[in-house]
């Protein structure tokens, strides 16, 4: 009722000045018109006959947004406009839709740590280390002037150490013709001597107790039998007795092996000179 209708404010005459309980029950009044009581069901019925004030607050969630606020008058108060009513039960339903959607919530699921950080660098690859090649043999020297395999080892052996020991030239000419006419540039053992043949040798002669490739005696001091059967020992030691003769250089291939060696037969090594002169060219 609007506070400033003069009409609903003044009464009828003969009518009382206050109505009964059952006519408020019955009917309403609502500024001109009188409004007509609607059935009551359920909690309307209750909301509407309860004596006591009833304050039903909501929050709504999603849709709602809002908040509906429903209160039960008592009887002499005027029931609750259809609007309110529809408010409340929506209130109502959406409080219901809550509770049950609440039970099938599920925790959010947390991202993953990542294993590694972004900027973190890989590890370089070890590389591989290179493997250590076994050490080669040089290549054999390949035979000339007639000589086999095992001769021109034994002749390439002295060449080595008369350049080693820095001889000239005709110094290893005049060792490797000695060696030809010594022992055809083979390294011989003793039949004289057994322990010579213990040691690695090509042949095995009786010339008293001479052994390896110069037939150099080791009764005459000129070493043990072990050293003198190796063919480099065997070399560095006619090349010391030969840088001890004045004049060496001077003399002829003959008489220089000669003055070394003291052979029964000197003048035998001067036959082997072109070809020695040609063993010394293919090693040098």
């Amino acid at each position: 009722m609007h506070p400033d209708d003069d009409i609903d404010q003044k009464l009828t005459p003969g009518q009382p000045a206050s109505l009964s309980a059952d006519d408020t029950s019955s009917e309403g009044v609502m500024g001109r018109h009188r409004a007509v009581p609607t059935p009551r069901r359920g909690i309307r019925a209750v909301l509407a006959s309860t004596p006591v004030r009833v304050a039903l607050a909501t929050g709504v969630t999603c849709c709602l947004g809002a908040t509906a606020v429903v209160a039960a008058r008592h009887d002499d108060e005027v029931p609750p406009p259809p609007v309110t009513e529809a408010l409340t039960d929506r209130a109502l339903a959406a409080q219901e839709k809550a509770a049950s959607r609440s039970l099938d919530r599920s925790p959010t699921p947390t991202p993953a740590s990542p294993t590694a950080s972004p900027s973190a660098k890989p590890s370089p690859t070890p590389k591989p280390k290179p493997k250590k090649k076994a050490p080669t043999k040089p290549p054999r020297p390949r035979p000339v002037a007639g000589l086999t395999q095992a001769q021109m080892d034994n002749a390439k052996a002295i060449v080595d150490v008369g350049v080693d020991m820095k001889i000239p030239r005709q110094g290893l000419v005049i060792a490797v013709a000695t060696a030809m006419q010594e022992s055809t540039l083979l390294n011989y053992a003793s039949g004289v001597l057994p322990e010579s043949q213990n040691y690695p040798h090509q042949a095995i002669g009786w010339d008293h107790d001479s052994v390896g490739l110069f037939q150099q005696r080791p009764s005459s001091g000129w070493g043990s039998v072990r050293d003198l059967m190796r063919p480099a020992y065997a070399a560095r030691a006619f090349y010391e007795a030969l840088l001890q003769v004045p004049g060496w250089q001077q003399m002829s291939l003959t008489l220089a092996a000669q003055a070394v060696q003291i052979s029964a037969f000197p003048y035998a090594y001067a036959q082997h000179e072109d070809r020695a002169g040609t063993v010394v060219a293919a090693l040098t």
